[in-house]
């Protein structure tokens, strides 16, 4: 994403090529994992499939194709891409305003230091988790609901949206937000990691980060993405029970809340529980963030070549700016957009 300092705040170019891009690359990624993002759902929340003979994965895609069909690998799907629409817009909103407040004179290359930076991601992070919460509670259970037979099937997106209000009321709808915020902490790590990779490879390269081949940006983001998925997988798998929980008919909460969903957890399954479907999470996010990326890449560069840039509309008092030291300020601040269009990533939701 483009640079930018305090002063100048995010505008509705980079704005719309930020938030465009990455809502279209997310969405991309979520369609090509969505079948392991179904797998790791229902480990979190159901455990291991029964009579499961080798790979646990091979087994779920078996036992998913048998009972539902192809439809049953993409349940979800819908909620998770509408989700992340608003996701991506609220993200780069709040991320730019919380970077802007945060930056300081004393930063070296204009950049916030790596503090600062958890501190602006996390604060998008956990933005964006209270605003999208119930369309991925929505998500959760139609790619669960297939498993329970006590459980009336919800018919689509807006049937469950409206059905959770109706019988469970805000709550519902707000389950799991709790772990969800604690979530935050993976771009908190992700994005740290992400820029020290960059760097440390790029000088390894002989080379700046806005020159890294596309091979050395996957690299750097797949080890991001796997060490940040790794630290914080157990607060997914309390955010995906407590989230699923609510849509039996006729009986009650498995858990109180998240204390005692730990506390159940850990007496059942011992520390093993809280990384049910971990491998399999991290078959799905490692391409997911390189897909990402890569799509990032491409449609944001598009963008940028289709959305005309802000400079050919500014006035100054006397007309038009074409040259002096105005002029001169334009075209280096509009370089420094276009040198590096994509400096974090928040890919956690996927």
């Amino acid at each position: 994403m483009p640079r930018q300092s305090g002063a100048e705040g995010s505008s509705a170019r980079d704005f719309l090529c930020n938030a465009g891009a990455g809502a279209a690359a997310g969405a991309i990624a979520a369609t090509f994992v969505c079948p392991l993002d179904v797998i790791k759902t229902r480990l979190q929340v159901h455990g291991l499939p029964p009579g499961h003979e080798g790979s646990i994965i091979i087994t779920s895609l078996k036992n998913i194709v048998k009972k539902e069909g192809m439809r049953g690998m993409y349940r979800g799907l819908s909620p998770t891409i509408l989700a992340l629409l608003p996701n991506w817009a609220v993200y780069f909103t709040v991320y730019e305003k919380l970077k802007g407040f945060l930056h300081s004179d004393d930063d070296r290359d204009g950049q916030l230091s790596t503090g600062a930076n958890m501190v602006a991601a996390a604060g998008a992070g956990a933005a964006t988790a209270c605003t999208t919460n119930p369309l991925w509670v929505v998500k959760t259970r139609l790619q669960t609901q297939g498993m329970r037979t006590d459980a009336v099937l919800y018919k689509g997106v807006l049937s469950a949206l409206s059905r959770i209000t109706q019988e469970e009321g805000f709550r519902g709808l707000y389950s799991g937000i709790l772990p969800s915020l604690v979530g935050v902490s993976h771009v908190a790590i992700q994005f740290p990691a992400y820029e020290k990779i960059k760097h440390y490879m790029a000088k390894k390269e002989n080379t700046n980060v806005e020159n890294l081949s596309p091979t050395s940006v996957a690299i750097a983001s797949s080890i991001s993405k796997v060490l940040a998925s790794v630290m914080t997988y157990p607060h997914e798998v309390i955010r995906s029970r407590l989230q699923e929980q609510g849509q039996a008919r006729n009986t009650g909460t498995r858990y109180a809340g998240v204390v005692d969903c730990i506390k159940k957890v850990f007496l059942k399954d011992g520390i093993p529980g809280f990384y049910r479907g971990c491998a399999t999470n991290l078959l799905r996010t490692t391409p997911s963030a390189v897909i990402t990326f890569t799509s990032y890449e491409m449609i944001h560069r598009f963008l940028r070549q289709i959305v005309p840039p802000e400079e050919k509309y500014s006035q100054s008092p006397t007309g038009p700016v074409k040259g002096g030291h105005g002029g001169e300020s334009n075209i280096e601040v509009s370089n420094k957009s276009e040198a590096q269009p994509f400096d974090h990533t928040t890919t956690w939701f996927l």
